[in-house]
């Protein structure tokens, strides 16, 4: 298996992957917004993606991937990562292609100087959670300084 950071010109590497990550999240498969976005996020440099590969009948294909988003503290004046997506094609699951991605993005985030990758992950996605937790990733308790406010600004 080979992880790789794609490039704004690789989109189409992960745009079917992107689309089943949503269609697994209960939306509509819309391969043209898949499209849209990811080219967005890479040519404005909004996100980082790494791609898995595997070796399916002699050629190299994308099987897995994770996005990842900045996040700034002005306060600590630090650069960290949100590990926002995480997609693995369901019959490359239990294999440690989902590790594999989490791994290069504990590698991309420590050398670019990052305090924390965070993650956030559904309450009842306990094989997740395991994962998570065996790797090094520790449930936050909730900030006793700060409390999150949403406004949904689209009804």
């Amino acid at each position: 298996m080979e992880i790789r950071q794609i490039q704004p010109g690789e989109a189409f590497l992960v745009i079917h992957l992107f689309d089943q990550y949503r269609v697994f999240y209960r939306q509509a498969s819309d391969i043209s917004r898949a499209r849209q976005f990811i080219e967005a996020r890479l040519h404005n440099n909004e996100s980082v993606i790494f791609v898995a590969f595997a070796d399916i009948t002699g050629k190299k294909q994308p099987v897995g991937f994770t996005q990842l988003y900045p996040t700034y503290s002005s306060v600590r004046t630090t650069k960290n990562w949100i590990l926002n997506d995480l997609f693995v094609q369901e019959a490359f699951r239990k294999n440690g292609v989902g590790e594999a991605l989490i791994r290069k993005a504990m590698q991309f985030a420590t050398a670019a100087g990052a305090r924390f990758l965070q993650l956030e992950t559904a309450t009842d996605n306990f094989t997740a959670q395991k994962l998570y937790e065996r790797i090094g990733f520790r449930q936050q308790p909730p900030d006793m300084d700060f409390l999150v406010y949403r406004c949904p600004l689209i009804s």
